[in-house]
This record gives structure tokens, sequence and C-alpha cells, in this order.
């Protein structure tokens, strides 16, 4: 019983990824304009990054990853526009409360 309330005592203040736009595994038709994600509590804005790659490993994103003012547990960054391909999203953040999480998702554009 120990065990599990140090685990839980464990996971709270992180802020862990609740969706992303485009999803998570995603194919999509079009390219996406921007990338936005969301987490599960308010993250510290200089803090926090996003970043987008190409199948190559080069980051494509604008270099403008941000949080997103009007909600505080949201972060996006802007892209260009991109050719088919298969795209990584790898994210880091720290919660209000100074914990880190970080972590990455990928996904398609189709056209």
């Amino acid at each position: 019983m120990l065990i599990a309330v140090a685990a839980s005592t464990t996971l709270e203040g992180h802020a862990f990824l609740k969706r992303a736009e485009p999803a998570v595994g995603s194919t999509i038709q079009s390219p996406p304009g921007q990338v936005r994600i969301w987490f599960s509590e308010k993250i510290e804005p200089t803090l926090s990054s996003v970043q987008v790659f190409d199948g190559s490993g080069r980051e494509v994103d604008n270099h403008d990853g941000r949080l997103d003012r009007s909600r505080q547990e949201s972060l996006r960054v802007s892209l260009p526009p991109l050719q088919a391909g298969t795209y990584k999203v790898v994210w880091r953040v720290v919660s209000v409360d100074s914990h880190v999480t970080k972590g990455s998702f990928m996904f398609r554009v189709a056209r």
C-alpha cells in the first residue's frame, strides 16, 4: 500500500500531453499551418518548447514556439508549407510547479 501511495504522489504536478493538432499518429491530407499541443495543466512558457522535424531529422518549424496566452496549458508552433512525408513533434514542458515532462509523436502528410 505504501508503494501505491508513493507512486500516486510522484505523478501529481506533471503536465502530461492531453491532445494535439494534428493528432498523434494521424495521417492528414493537407499540410497544417501549425502544430498545437495541449497539456493536463498550466506550463511555464519560458521553460517549455515544441519543435517539428522532417524524416531526415531537419527542424522544419518556424522557430516561433510559444504558449497560447488564452490557454496556458497549450503550446503552438507555426509551420511553412510542408511536403508529403512523416514529421516528428518533440516537446518539453515545465509545469507551473516545476516538474519537467517531455515526449514526441509523429504525424504524416499524405498529399
